[in-house]
């Protein structure tokens, strides 16, 4: 068995050199034009193709239009957490517990229902007599996949989207990029908690789920099959392309322009081609990690993303507090521009898109995307993994983007390096801001966007790889073609400018809102069945001494 899965991973990095080899010669050959520029201007009309089908939007004056996929994100968002009963409010202790490990007895066999009287009687009789273990099925621990899905929020949208978003909408965007996360954690909640209850699993126990798998027997189940197959297969099409986008090429792209920038002192110093060489780089090591699959991926995720997380967070607590009188007044910024009718980027409608638009990508609340790695937990309690899901958009909106931001408006009150109403370079503005208050903070900034481009790129190339087996069969010549083709679009993602990169990753995966967001209305009333379930199994649970 070793044997075998050694030649695998041979062949999977003979054929990737294969592959990488061409385009590095490519970059030592004279031209009047580097590769990185032929690239993009190869990938940019195909780019602009896709943004204006994803984008359409309804015109509301003043040159403001709201995309329709947006209208889609928000009412669904509020729907879910008017009909749950704010589960961001009252389910966030129970999903600390049960992160925390309260819940999970790993040597355990079989769990006992025991009546009392906090639980409703008819929801025990709907229960088996016996639960199994939380490690009965699954591939990977709750904090591992926590870790996981969190590696592909918690990542550049962090750092660089954040700079877009006030770059075109002002310190107001911030207000409605907070409140987008508070209302996505309602949308997490749901679609993580259907991951699981649908999810298949492989006589070897390898594990597929997400929302390819919901929507189809999801609605087959209501009767709506026909809709059903469609929304799943448009869903997996899309969430191949979200891989090869937001999950991959914006990563590489922004990781490449920190690392070369301050590597050379000035984007003018930078030799034609590095940015591709960057991306050879960075596609190798990536490819090391991704045949090793979601175990793989889960065990360097709980590694990197604590340390990741500690290193960026720690580097913008410092600035903050060197700057603490000035944060009042950021606040007072944030909520005049959030309001002001004279608001920049076509008033107060233009400046909640801003918001809502770079929070969905930073935290992918109503994407689907997280619920395929919640569907690798090792859980028999779907709602235990919807309970897990509804941290991910508070730690990655509500807490890391607030804080990026509040050191882009402190640093920035003046305007020294971001004009409000213009679009910024995502990573050079944050790295402009850290380093205005921190000497040296663009080194250490250096070092976590390149460790969250990683781990992003890790986690998205699992959800392509979970939709690409649903559409073209779970062989391994399935698994290698795609793993080759998400390391290639590594290079293509360094090489491309940011605003081909950024367009083409929003359209992708926001497009995975229609179907998705739309099948979880339908299948709200089985999220509510599964989480009053779990609930009453916590309230019964009796921890083993």
């Amino acid at each position: 068995m070793k044997s075998k899965i050694s030649f695998i991973k041979q062949r999977f990095i003979l054929s990737l050199l294969a592959i990488l080899t061409p385009i590095l010669a490519f970059c030592q050959e004279p031209a009047t034009k580097g590769i990185d520029q032929q690239i993009d201007e190869a990938f940019t009309p195909f780019s602009n193709l896709v943004q204006s089908i994803i984008f359409f939007s309804i015109p509301l004056g003043n040159n403001v239009g709201i995309p329709i996929v947006l209208i889609v994100l928000i009412l669904g968002a509020l729907f879910f957490t008017i009909y749950f009963g704010f589960p961001n409010i009252k389910h966030l202790p129970l999903a600390i517990r049960t992160v925390r490990g309260d819940y999970y007895n790993p040597d355990a066999t079989t769990e006992v229902i025991v009546p009392n009287d906090n639980v409703r009687q008819d929801i025990i009789d709907d229960m088996p007599d016996t639960i199994r273990d939380e490690s009965a099925d699954g591939e990977v621990t709750p904090f591992q996949a926590l870790t996981a899905a969190l590696s592909a929020t918690v990542g550049l949208g962090n750092i660089a989207s954040v700079a877009v978003a006030l770059s075109v909408g002002g310190p107001g965007a911030t207000f409605w990029m907070i409140l987008a996360g508070i209302l996505g954690m309602s949308s997490k909640f749901a679609e993580c908690t259907l991951g699981v209850k649908y999810r298949e699993i492989d006589q070897d126990g390898t594990v597929h789920g997400g929302p390819m798998y919901y929507l189809k027997k999801g609605l087959e189940e209501k009767g709506l099959g026909a809709l059903g197959k469609v929304f799943a297969v448009f869903f997996a099409i899309m969430c191949i392309g979200g891989s090869f986008g937001g999950g991959n090429m914006f990563q590489a792209n922004q990781a490449a322009i920190q690392f070369l920038n301050v590597i050379y002192g000035d984007a003018s110093a930078i030799p034609m081609s590095a940015k591709t060489i960057f991306g050879l780089i960075v596609a190798f090591l990536v490819g090391i990690v991704i045949i090793g699959g979601i175990k793989r991926i889960g065990q360097v995720t709980e590694k990197v993303v604590p340390f990741m997380a500690v290193l960026y967070v720690g580097a913008a607590l410092i600035v903050l507090f060197m700057n603490i009188g000035l944060i009042p007044t950021a606040f007072g910024l944030i909520l005049e521009g959030a309001f002001a009718p004279t608001a920049i980027a076509g008033g107060i409608i233009g400046v909640l898109i801003q918001g809502f638009q770079r929070a969905a990508f930073s935290n992918e609340a109503g994407v689907g995307s997280a619920a395929i790695a919640h569907s690798a937990v090792r859980t028999s309690h779907p709602a235990s993994e919807g309970m897990v899901a509804l941290l991910e958009p508070f730690i990655d909106t509500v807490i890391i983007c607030t804080m990026t931001a509040l050191v882009l408006i402190i640093t920035n009150i003046e305007g020294q390096f971001m004009v409000y109403g213009q679009k910024a370079d995502g990573v050079s503005a944050t790295s402009a801001a850290f380093s205005s208050s921190l000497p040296g903070a663009e080194y250490i900034l250096t070092v976590a966007v390149v460790l969250f481009a990683f781990s992003t790129m890790l986690s998205w190339s699992y959800y392509g790889l979970q939709a690409w087996k649903f559409l073209f069969g779970k062989s391994k010549r399935a698994d290698i073609i795609y793993k080759l083709l998400f390391c290639t679009f590594v290079v293509i993602g360094a090489a491309a400018s940011l605003d081909s990169v950024i367009g083409f990753s929003d359209a992708m995966i926001f497009a995975m809102v229609f179907p998705n967001v739309i099948g979880l209305l339908i299948l709200a009333p089985v999220v509510k069945e599964e989480v009053a379930k779990y609930v009453a199994y916590t309230k019964t649970y009796q921890k083993p001494d």
